[in-house]
């Protein structure tokens, strides 16, 4: 019997060619688009304007599942951080995070990850498969449902797909995933409240930039010369600066967009002046801004957190040099807030 399609992860495009080739006109896709992802229906027979007959056809060949919420995390600061069970068993995570300018949703890519960066949680447990387009889009739609039960009235309004894994190993899918998001009769997600983030896949980041797409790019940096990227960043073997340099710009020049650089600041690693200078010089060309990230400390290894004194004079230097830069809000500070580490307690529980 020939497997169910989860009609979450189809692009309007996608579904259009198959209500066709079911013998159908191609305003159906939008029709059910709409029951979807306007009046968020959890069924086929809740689509009350689709014949009964074709509603039979639709379950025959399609499914409408989603990621089952296994347990959930909430900060004092309202960030909801949820572990998701999969249709096959596998877990992930899904992080809300709230701004004065609306709801942030986090999405995971893949299930583990094979990037193995020193300081990071998600690589505490390999990739076992890449997270499928209708995966990540249920995430969001479990995430505003859940929010609805709550009673809420704000919704998720921003994606950043920066969730456990490297969203560039799985390019097709969350290209699938952002279409969805971004398509006017699916989540309407605007394209600019849409980020991708990537250690540094240079191949991707060009291919990314001629889609034509005007989503946002954060490159994942955290240090500002190879010795030092080598250390923490295994990619960076592959792909090291002056190859990713100049994707960067390439991705620019073809998109017109400001790529953000993500730098994490580890105590007396890459905090100092030195660093700094180093880093102003790098990036200084590629007209990028710079989100500095204090270090969300985890138990696994011995990285530490710079002082609050040293993130503002890392802060203030870039300023002064001309570079555009913030210090990222910190969420779930009560909780386990960086990516993977609520999967990996839950897995390092279970196997104990």
């Amino acid at each position: 019997m020939e497997e169910k399609i989860n009609m979450y992860g189809l692009t309007l495009d996608e579904l259009k060619a198959q209500m066709v080739g079911l013998g159908q006109k191609e305003y159906r896709a939008k029709q059910l688009y709409s029951w979807l992802y306007k009046k968020d229906v959890s069924s086929f027979d809740e689509m009350s304007d689709v014949s009964k007959d074709f509603r039979e056809v639709l379950k025959q060949r399609y499914t409408l599942d989603l990621p089952t919420i296994f347990t959930s995390q909430e900060s004092s600061d309202g960030t909801i951080k949820l572990l998701y069970k999969l249709a096959d068993g596998q877990k992930i995570e899904t992080v809300l995070m709230r701004y004065i300018y609306g709801n942030a949703i986090c999405i995971t890519s893949e299930v583990g990850c094979n990037m193995a960066c020193a300081f990071c949680a998600s690589g505490l447990l390999k990739k076992v498969r890449n997270v499928t387009s209708a995966e990540m889009v249920g995430q969001l739609i479990a995430m505003n449902r859940l929010l609805k039960e709550r009673g809420e009235d704000k919704l998720v309004s921003h994606i950043v797909v920066m969730g456990t894994g490297e969203p560039f190993d799985n390019y097709d899918n969350v290209i699938r995933f952002i279409r969805v998001a971004n398509c006017q009769f699916g989540l309407d997600i605007g394209a600019r409240h849409i980020t991708v983030s990537t250690a540094g896949v240079v191949p991707k980041i060009i291919q990314y930039g001629r889609e034509g797409l005007q989503v946002n790019l954060a490159v994942s940096l955290h240090a500002p010369t190879n010795e030092l990227r080598d250390k923490i960043m295994p990619i960076n073997k592959a792909y090291p600066l002056e190859k990713l340099i100049p994707a960067v710009m390439d991705y620019y020049q073809n998109s017109k967009r400001e790529v953000t650089f993500e730098y994490i600041l580890i105590n007396n690693f890459n905090d100092t002046e030195e660093c700094c200078k180093k880093l102003i010089e790098l990036i200084k060309p590629t007209k990028g801004f710079v989100n500095l990230i204090p270090y969300n400390e985890v138990m696994e290894n011995d990285f530490k957190r710079p002082s609050n004194n040293r993130v503002h004079f890392f802060h203030d230097m870039l300023l002064r040099a001309g570079i555009k830069t913030t210090i990222r809000k910190e969420f779930g500070a009560d909780i386990d807030a960086a990516c993977g580490q609520l999967r990996a307690r839950y897995e390092k529980k279970r196997s104990n």
